[in-house]
């Protein structure tokens, strides 16, 4: 006897909701940026068939009957699917598919429910998104004979392969990985150097970078590497640490005729950079000056200055700066913030100040190189100053405003003080309680005291986090009564601000244009 899907476990039931309703949100912004392009762009030609909304009540209880039932007997499974009205069309399968993303079993069950109807023919898209499940969830054998079968379904696209091989790589089936391009190859699907970039890339982006190597040099033969394949295993070294090998692909691509790319040359220098290997990122920097020149651009020199100011070589920042204004490179803001930096890291302030009053609209950017450099010269008050000038401005603060001026008032472990309106365990110890956290406010309290330990480095972003709710706002609002009674007008200034960010969008809308309060 088939179950009645209204008797179905309440908590499951509840689960799926929650599940579901947490999608809602996702599932509407693409759909309304949809409707807002149809609407704005009616010169393009519109979408012949809109995908159809899914009726959510349904799709809860069909995945509901799945979960309850992925170990039921296939007949009897069928038999709680076919006694429910719902109807079946690509999206819904997609909805279902997203509703156990990391769970191969329910997914599978109702792919082969979905091959007993007639009506309703797979796609590349709807085979891909399952596919992909089975993968996440490590069923390698499955995952082989579906993608077999797409081949000779001829359902495969590039997606299939970037699916196949980051599975597999992450499995170290790597000799799969080889066979997948010789599967397709054989089920008539053309495999190209393009396919073959896209899941290099992929690959590269997920630090898989070995399993990308071994895939490039097996399927050489068949499919010869272009200066993009080289590109992406040379940037994928360059993320993982490994410059070494990425030495080797680097000299393998000029053996093979093809010239590094400006983006590879300027990953490399970046990481020569980042490992303290300066001299040999700029004469990296002098071969690209003396041999193409003309293909270096605002990108490469930004680079340059950047790290040159991290440095502390402020002067041969500003030579390469001088260069690129010769030849009639603008400069952004970006490059305009690391100057800053620069010159304020060996105390040349009035040149910073120069820099900053000549920029026509500095963003948010130059005002971060502004503040960094002041709290470096232990100058809190003046960046806080700058803080306020920057919202003056029109230009919005955002996490890390708060946490780089946060830690320049009160340092990386905290403020300690007598007085204890501005104790910083006080303040820190009581929010905590406050929003519940008493667990971490005992065990911050006893690594402090009992036990006579240093306390860690303060985490000022789960601090703020905390708070970012409405519930902040008083909290900010009340501890910057007390900051500013204590004559910490700075601090106060930055904890009320932080709140006010925190409220809600009619309390904003309504909020003074100018509410800090300008120091004397």
């Amino acid at each position: 006897m088939p179950i009645n899907p209204r008797h179905l476990d309440s908590r499951s039931s509840k689960y799926f909701q929650k599940m579901i309703l947490r999608q809602r949100t996702s599932l509407t912004k693409p759909l309304q940026n949809l409707f807002r392009f149809l609407t704005t762009e009616s010169t393009h030609p519109q979408l012949a068939n809109p995908p159809s909304p899914v009726n959510q009540a349904h799709l809860l209880r069909v995945c509901t009957i799945l979960y309850q039932q992925q170990n039921s007997p296939e007949s009897r499974l069928h038999s709680n699917l076919n006694s429910l009205s719902f109807n079946l069309t690509h999206e819904f399968f997609l909805q279902v598919c997203n509703n156990f993303s990391l769970s191969w079993r329910p997914v599978y069950l109702f792919y082969q429910y979905t091959q007993t109807n007639p009506s309703f023919t797979h796609t590349a898209v709807s085979l891909n998104k399952m596919v992909d499940v089975v993968g996440k969830s490590r069923n390698i054998e499955l995952f082989w004979d579906l993608v077999n079968d797409m081949g000779r379904r001829r359902l495969v696209n590039d997606r299939t392969f970037v699916i196949g091989l980051r599975t597999l790589a992450k499995a170290r089936e790597l000799k799969k990985c080889v066979e997948f391009f010789h599967v397709m190859s054989g089920c008539g699907i053309e495999c190209n150097v393009e396919t073959l970039n896209k899941v290099i890339k992929s690959l590269c982006g997920l630090k898989l970078v070995e399993e990308a190597k071994f895939v490039v040099f097996k399927l050489k033969e068949r499919i010869r590497p272009d200066g993009v394949t080289y590109k992406c295993l040379i940037e994928g070294f360059c993320d993982v640490g490994d410059l070494v090998e990425a030495g080797k692909i680097w000299n393998l691509m000029v053996d093979e005729g093809f010239d590094p790319c400006v983006g590879a040359v300027e990953k490399m220098m970046e990481t020569l950079f980042k490992t303290n290997r300066d001299v040999e990122a700029m004469k990296l920097f002098q071969m690209m000056r003396l041999k193409r020149m003309e293909e270096l651009g605002l990108s490469s020199y930004r680079l340059v200055i950047e790290w040159l100011c991290k440095k502390g070589k402020v002067e041969n920042a500003h030579v390469v700066y001088d260069e690129m204004r010769r030849r009639g490179i603008k400069a952004d803001n970006l490059t305009w913030g690391s100057l800053v930096y620069g010159f304020l890291a060996r105390k040349r302030v009035n040149e910073a100040y120069g820099i900053v009053e000549g920029i026509e609209k500095p963003d948010i950017i130059v005002y971060h190189g502004l503040m960094k450099g002041l709290l470096r010269l232990k100058r809190p008050g003046e960046a806080t100053q700058v803080f306020r000038e920057m919202i003056k401005r029109g230009c919005e603060p955002n996490m890390h405003t708060y946490v780089m001026l946060l830690q320049g008032h009160l340092g990386k472990r905290g403020r300690k003080g007598t007085d204890p309106l501005v104790n910083f365990d006080t303040i820190f110890v009581g929010g905590l309680v406050k929003a519940g956290k008493s667990l971490e406010a005992t065990k911050y309290v006893e690594r402090a005291t009992k036990r006579g330990l240093e306390v860690p480095r303060f985490d000022y972003n789960k601090f703020l986090h905390y708070y970012s709710n409405e519930e902040g706002v008083a909290m900010f609002e009340e501890v910057g009564k007390k900051l500013r009674e204590a004559g910490m007008v700075d601090l106060a200034d930055i904890f009320q601000r932080y709140g006010e960010k925190m409220a809600t969008r009619d309390r904003r809308r309504d909020r003074a244009v100018e509410p800090l309060v300008e120091r004397s």
